[in-house]
Formats: C-alpha cells, structure tokens, sequence
C-alpha cells in the first residue's frame, strides 16, 4: 500500500486527503474515546470558527471508513440517549500515518517558502 518516491521517502498510494477530510481526522483525534458525528461538529466548530454542517461530517466519516483512515463502532447504550448507543470512531494505524504524512508535507512546504516572501514591504 505503499508507493517509494525521490531520497527514498514514502507515502501511501492514495493518500492525500482534502483539508476537511483533514480536520475530520484530527478532531477524532483530539475527542480520543469519545469521538462521535457530535462531538467531532463542535470540535470542528470551535476552531474552524464557521458553520459546519452535521451531513457534511456524516459524509467524511463514512468516505474515511470507507478509505480505511477510521473505524468505527457501537459505544455502550447510555440513558440520556434513551438506550440508545453512539456510533464511536477511531483512527487506524493508515489514518494516523496519512495524518503524519499531510502534516509533514505542509511543514515542508512551509519551511521552503524564503524569509524575504514575508517581510514586510
């Protein structure tokens, strides 16, 4: 699943992601063990700090899965749903490397950028 490109480097075939695929990613990540469409919409909210639709989330959770960057599963039934169970999401061990790999990418490009493009003129 994985592609050798110049100095040896590699990256997963495939793996670029779009920025919300992204945020997605990292907001299971920081909700931890209680990742949730929910919990995952406020997590993006506050620090996308713009509207953000519960449909568009349901839609990258289930792209990700489907991509193999996430799993998911029932948590336990809790009595304030009703006895309902959430459907809780984790990264896999491919999700968290292309998150590696997208933040590498981004910092190297970041560092390429001269000192003199951000002067002040």
């Amino acid at each position: 699943m994985f592609i050798i490109v110049d100095k040896g480097e590699k990256y997963m075939k495939g793996s670029s992601i779009g920025e919300f695929e992204e945020l997605v990613l990292l907001s299971v990540a920081i909700n931890g063990d209680n990742a949730y469409s929910l919990s995952i919409l406020e997590e993006l909210k506050t620090h996308m700090k713009r509207k953000v639709l519960i449909s568009s989330v349901h839609k990258v959770l289930v792209r990700l899965e489907e991509k193999g960057y996430l799993k998911s599963y029932m948590g336990d039934p809790v009595a304030v749903r009703g006895g309902k169970a959430k459907k809780l999401y984790e990264l896999t061990a491919d999700g968290k490397e292309v998150l590696e790999a997208t933040r590498e990418l981004r910092e190297s490009m970041w560092s390429a950028i001269p000192q003199m493009q951000w002067a002040k003129k």
